[in-house]
């Protein structure tokens, strides 16, 4: 009896191996079978099936498939689509959250016969899917594959940054998409106009912007900064791969002013000293000008959503354990140079460790035992969270801050957890601003709290310092205009009791450049 249940067991774990193996063999290739009752096949899936050559559609090779169906994104309307090309984008049956694409069809005149929002039904027997001039499209089809079944139908619009869409140009291509936060490099002089071809910058790297002579919008003046809505197409490969950005209508774009020069931003913090007695956390900022704090002064928040259950009513100034208040009303720094904003044990790891010069620290608090300004934030041992939910940092240009208060820099870190924001009504969350990780409008669409639109948990700094490390913020600041020539990166910069200041100064911190 026991020799035929080892055989039963034998049994069954061969089983269950043969089972896994075949599983993990198969998951690859599943895609290939996940249509519609009805034939339909996805962009996500057509795409996968594209292996570098001209491939013949027809259901025996792309699985059985016979039609694709999406909403329509190109707009013949102002003259500056691409000609002949139908961009459509839809997603995989099963809703996953990614599986948004975009394929471009090549049908000549008749492209111009669907509008954005025209959800379309596209038998593809007899196209051909392949690359004309890096663009991949479906060529060889006829209007009378096509069959309009709705109009006014809601286009998902993405928001991406260049370099994301150089990264995963089969993610982004024909399809809508905001690129946010750009300013046109060079800097337009006040009579240049949409036509041609110009160079976007939006912090991450370079689209170019393409307007055609037949483009309604042409002649129109162009504004110096702002968020962008259009189809994204690439073309080129490897290092001369570019991003060919095409607006639909003059309203695709809307002004957005860049950031205000911030006369300080941040470039590191200390979360996790090594002392137990708290008082050593602290904040490290770069001056981007001279700044005599009596005659200007600021204020700098700390953010902790440790526990939080509840929405933060008063923005920053929420106070108790959620926010803690510094403000900065004396000293002095040089542009360029360091500061220190935090405990009032102004050493750089430590009760035991170097000892920072007192010159370096503005307005340093024992947050043990002193509550924050103007009473928001109480004592605490843990001003910077060190793991758990996301928190954040914020500096602003005076001391009498209100809920509305808009910040000069503002970064967060951590988990993706915490009770930041709710759309309500009312609506609560901690303002962000224009930075090298946030906008404040996604095209048209204010979004001024961190966690509402395109501010989601993917824009904070991802993870915390390791312990007793200082987390560098490198990136290269414009000094005389504001905003981010190349974006800040958080780096781990393991510290001692003997380690220097030119350890948290030097090597990969924040920079600044004259322009």
């Amino acid at each position: 009896m026991l020799l035929m249940m080892k055989n039963k067991l034998k049994y069954f774990l061969l089983l269950a191996v043969v089972v896994a193996i075949y599983t993990s063999c198969k998951r690859e290739d599943d895609y290939r079978y996940k249509f519609s009752e009805a034939g339909f096949i996805s962009n996500f899936d057509l795409r996968r099936y594209y292996k570098g050559s001209d491939l013949s559609l027809n259901p025996g090779a792309i699985g059985g498939a016979i039609s694709i169906r999406g909403v329509v994104v190109s707009d013949f309307r102002s003259g500056n689509s691409v000609p002949g090309l139908i961009a459509l984008q839809n997603s995989r049956i099963n809703g996953s959250a990614d599986s948004l694409r975009g394929i471009s069809f090549n049908v000549g005149a008749a492209a111009a016969d669907y509008i954005p929002g025209d959800s379309l039904h596209i038998k593809l027997e007899g196209g051909v899917l392949k690359k004309v001039d890096g663009i991949l499209q479906v060529t060889g089809l006829t209007s009378s594959a096509i069959t309009k079944v709705a109009s006014g139908r809601t286009i998902k619009l993405q928001a991406a940054n260049t370099n994301t869409i150089l990264a995963n140009p089969d993610r982004y291509e024909s399809t809508l998409v905001a690129i946010n936060n750009a300013v046109y490099d060079p800097e337009p002089a006040s009579n240049v106009v949409y036509l041609g071809d110009k160079i976007l910058n939006d912090g991450f790297g370079t689209a170019t912007l393409r307007t055609s002579a037949s483009a309604t919008f042409a002649n129109t003046p162009v504004q110096p900064s702002g968020n962008f809505t259009g189809v994204v197409y690439v073309t080129g490969t490897g290092t001369s791969k570019k991003i060919e950005y095409r607006m639909r209508t003059v309203d695709d774009f809307f002004y957005v002013p860049m950031p205000k020069l911030s006369a300080a931003i941040i470039s590191g913090f200390l979360a996790d000293p090594n002392s137990t007695d708290g008082n050593y956390e602290y904040i490290q900022f770069l001056a981007t000008r001279d700044i005599d704090f009596a005659a200007t002064p600021f204020s700098v928040y700390t953010n902790n959503n440790a526990g939080a259950t509840a929405f933060p009513s008063q923005g920053w100034n929420t106070g108790a354990l959620r926010t803690y208040k510094f403000n900065l009303t004396s000293g002095s720094v040089k542009k360029g140079q360091f500061f220190y904003v935090g405990g009032a044990g102004q050493r750089i790891n430590g009760s035991a460790s170097t000892v920072v010069p007192a010159s370096k620290w503005i307005s340093p608090v024992d947050y043990t035992k002193v509550p924050g300004a103007n009473g928001i934030g109480d004592v605490t041992s843990n001003l910077l969270a060190n793991s758990g939910n996301v928190a954040g940092i914020a500096i602003f240009e005076g001391t009498n801050i209100t809920p509305n208060s808009v910040p000069l820099d503002v970064i967060f870190y951590g988990g993706a957890g915490g009770s930041f924001y709710t759309a309500g009504p009312p609506e609560y969350g901690f303002r962000i601003t224009i930075t090298d990780k946030f906008a404040t409008y996604a095209g048209k669409v204010p979004q001024e709290y961190y966690g509402k639109g395109t501010n989601d948990i993917s824009k904070r700094f991802v993870g915390f310092p390791t312990a007793i490390s200082f987390a560098k913020l490198g990136g290269v600041y414009k000094a005389a205009k504001g905003g981010w020539e190349s974006v800040r990166t958080m780096t781990s910069v393991a510290l001692t009791n003997t380690s220097a200041l030119s350890d948290i100064e030097t090597g990969g911190v924040t920079a600044l450049v004259e322009k």
